[in-house]
């Protein structure tokens, strides 16, 4: 089914969820949203965390290299103050934030704002990843991406990690991670 929330909050707002595995093109949807909101004139402000600067430390790029100017943030409290004016407010990435995203998502769409928000719904284990179960609940609207299995070609929605560290975060892109399907995800022995 296609995705067709108003494009304007009419005396309310709502959160939106875009969850997938890694190369599914959750930031890709993230950036089609925002870019029909400002075709719209909208006032849009886009956050992502600081620990992502893998392509950038002043937007958020897709895989494919699409991309939209953004503000790092360190804690995502400050999202309350530096949106005051947005109409759209897109947050990539939600996986890195603290569990205070859900009450500010909830606050923002609360005060009349559409709010978007992608992320991994998944660690490289297949465990749901914090905070994106919580915000997945509240969501008026949810989106799951799938990518395809690199071993097999079937619809993938699992992260697999490559390299053979067990901590649950580490930042990287098809160095580090590649999609895999159900069959062919495995979780790495910790070392």
């Amino acid at each position: 089914m296609e995705f067709t929330p108003h494009s304007v909050p009419k005396n309310t707002g709502w959160i939106e969820v875009i969850a997938g595995c890694m190369f599914s093109g959750k930031t890709e949807e993230l950036i089609r949203r925002l870019r029909r909101a400002k075709i719209a004139k909208q006032n849009v402000k886009i956050f992502k965390p600081k620990i992502d600067t893998r392509y950038s430390d002043k937007k958020i790029v897709s895989h494919s290299e699409q991309s939209l100017p953004s503000v790092l943030l360190e804690d995502i409290n400050d999202v309350i103050e530096l949106s005051k004016d947005a109409q759209v407010i897109g947050i990539d990435e939600a996986q890195f934030f603290s569990n205070d995203i859900i009450d500010i998502c909830n606050q923002l769409a609360g005060n009349g704002k559409r709010v978007i928000v992608a992320g991994l719904d998944q660690d490289y284990r297949g465990i749901p990843f914090e905070p994106m179960p919580q915000l997945l609940s509240i969501a008026e609207y949810i989106t799951k991406t799938l990518a395809i299995c690199v071993e097999c070609g079937n619809p993938a929605d699992k992260t697999q990690r490559k390299t053979e560290s067990s901590e649950r975060v580490i930042v990287g892109a098809s160095d580090i991670y590649e999609a895999r399907c159900r069959k062919c995800h495995y979780i790495p022995e910790e070392k």
